[in-house]
């Protein structure tokens, strides 16, 4: 059995996912650069498809945003446009992430809308909006004074915005940073007090289109805040991190420290937040994984998924839990031996 890989030559992911492949017996996976697939270039795949982010190929992010800084923000509705028109390219071949349902998880819209519509707890979503006066005025009319700002098409936190607004005070921590050519992704979490800087970021955001969630106030352990990244292969809770910060964003690229997981597991109801990751996994029933955010309420007690990701496997070292099937296995391990028990049986994107 032979994989093919969707990605970037060279990019950490794909020789993590090569190296599992060689563990596991297997041939290394030929790799289909993304620059392929998005200038329409002959596809050479072999076997079953695994597609994989585009995120750090420099050349690819040209073709998907066009010309300029890879940091820069904005841009999304372009990006998710020519990302469509990407994986349509790859719909005729077997594939361990299904093409409809990578589409739905990088719309957080659709994503929100999807899981609620399933029952999976989720924040409140505030609706449309289309740029920082709606927004104020929306928050008024909801009653919400503190809620995430997140751009639609969005990834790793870029453009998030943490705001917080009662009366003529305002805050709002995020990663975005301002110079002379405009906005961009820097790598940590600042605050902004003035509503006209506030202003101008969401307004500059605004034209990609929006997703705005009431503020989920997240529980505490050792004075910082957490959250579960939590890997789901074939639908099962295999991988999870405790991800702590003291800032609202715990990307661990964005200063966020892996927090201890006994700990919190001895802290948590865990079979019920493992089940509300099952239930939101079970929303994408032909993606072989996906990585869940879930959001753990003060007190311990209640849950609610924050996102879905399609490529939330990048978890290098990290063990599987204990008494499931990636007990002594990487993400990549475990993806890779779910496909080999699938292999008479893979489903083709349609």
């Amino acid at each position: 059995m032979r994989l093919t890989v969707v990605g970037t030559p060279g990019d950490r992911r794909v020789g993590l996912f090569a190296a599992a492949c060689a563990r596991a017996g297997l041939a290394a996976p030929s790799v289909v650069p993304w620059r392929d697939v998005l200038t329409g270039r002959p596809l050479a795949v072999e076997g079953m498809l695994r597609i994989d982010s585009p995120g750090e190929d420099a050349e690819a992010n040209t073709l998907l945003r066009g010309p300029g800084d890879p940091s820069r923000l904005g841009g999304g509705a372009r990006w998710y446009r020519t990302f469509l028109d990407g994986l349509e390219r790859l719909r005729p071949y077997p594939s361990s992430g299904d093409v409809d349902e990578i589409a739905v998880l990088f719309d957080k819209r659709a994503t929100h809308a999807r899981l609620a519509a399933a029952g999976v707890p989720v924040p409140p979503a505030l609706g449309p909006v289309g740029g920082y006066a709606e927004l104020r005025e929306r928050m008024a009319e909801s009653g919400f004074h503190r809620v995430f700002v997140k751009p639609a098409h969005g990834s790793s936190a870029a453009g998030v915005i943490a705001l917080q607004a009662a009366g003529g005070r305002i805050r709002a921590q995020t990663s975005a940073a301002r110079d002379a050519a405009g906005w961009y992704n820097a790598l940590g979490v600042r605050a902004y007090t003035g509503e006209h800087e506030v202003a101008a970021l969401v307004d500059a955001l605004a034209p990609d289109g929006l997703h705005v969630e009431r503020w989920f106030p997240k529980a505490a352990l050792g004075g910082r805040v957490f959250d579960l990244r939590v890997v789901l292969v074939a639908s099962v809770p295999t991988h999870v991190v405790a991800r702590t910060a003291r800032a609202p964003m715990t990307n661990l690229h964005l200063g966020g420290r892996r927090g201890d997981l006994a700990a919190v597991r001895a802290a948590l109801p865990w079979a019920e937040a493992m089940d509300v990751c099952v239930r939101a996994a079970s929303c994408f029933p032909r993606s072989t994984m996906v990585g869940v955010d879930l959001l753990v309420g003060v007190g311990l007690r209640r849950f609610a998924v924050a996102e879905v990701n399609a490529f939330g496997d990048l978890l290098p070292g990290l063990p599987g839990l204990p008494g499931t099937p990636a007990e002594g296995m990487d993400t990549y391990d475990a993806q890779v031996a779910a496909y080999l028990q699938t292999r008479h049986s893979v489903p083709v994107n349609g």
